[in-house]
This record gives structure tokens, C-alpha cells and sequence, in this order.
């Protein structure tokens, strides 16, 4: 190697360090910005919904009272089972797309995520 020779100019470990410290930042705040969002899914046309956020809270469970004048509880349970699940896939969807790009970053940077 030349004498004096440093490496290929702009490749310091450093700023290697400054993009993964902001692309941590990006992803606290874009983490942040799931949880604010919401989903909701329903079940039996409508007779329940479930509302989650982005990191999988659950928010609310609306039950139509007309639904409860029945009084099938198999039928509700089944119903709350089911909105339950599909608002669990439609939040995981929502945090993958939303956390997507770092992900792919993350790749690039060798991590294998």
C-alpha cells in the first residue's frame, strides 16, 4: 500500500456510525408514528368491530346491541375471536409496510434482517 494512503475517500467508520445513529432516529420515530395509527376490522357484516393500533393495542371492541338481543354467545364469541384476528393481521401489515424501508436499509448495511 502507498505510503500516506487512508482508504477510499468518505468511507470512515465514523460516518458509517452517523447513518446507523439517524437511521435509528427514523425508526424510533417512525415506531412512534404506528402506534398513533389505527385499523379496524369488523366481523358478521359489521356486528363487531375491533380497532387496533400499529403496534397491536387493542383500541376498542364495538358490539352491535341487535347482535346481543340473540343471545348466541358461540356466535359473539366467534365474531370477536374473528374481527380480533383479522385487526391483529391488518396491524402487523400496517408495521410492515410502514417499517419496510429500514428493514431494507438495515440489509443493505449487511445486518440481514
Amino acid at each position: 500500500m502507498a505510503k500516506g494512503y487512508r482508504g477510499p475517500a468518505g468511507k470512515g467508520g465514523g460516518n458509517m456510525m452517523a447513518q446507523i445513529a439517524k437511521l435509528q432516529e427514523q425508526m424510533e420515530q417512525a415506531q412512534a408514528e404506528l402506534a398513533e395509527k389505527t385499523v379496524t376490522e369488523t366481523a358478521g357484516g359489521g356486528a363487531v368491530q375491533v380497532t387496533m393500533t400499529g403496534d397491536q393495542h387493542c383500541t376498542a371492541v364495538i358490539i352491535d346491541p341487535d347482535l346481543l338481543a340473540d343471545g348466541d354467545v358461540d356466535l359473539l364469541q366467534d365474531m370477536v375471536l374473528t374481527a380480533t384476528n383479522k385487526a391483529l393481521d391488518a396491524s402487523r401489515k400496517l408495521s410492515e409496510d410502514q417499517m419496510a424501508p429500514f428493514t431494507n436499509m438495515l440489509s443493505g448495511f449487511g445486518m440481514g434482517i
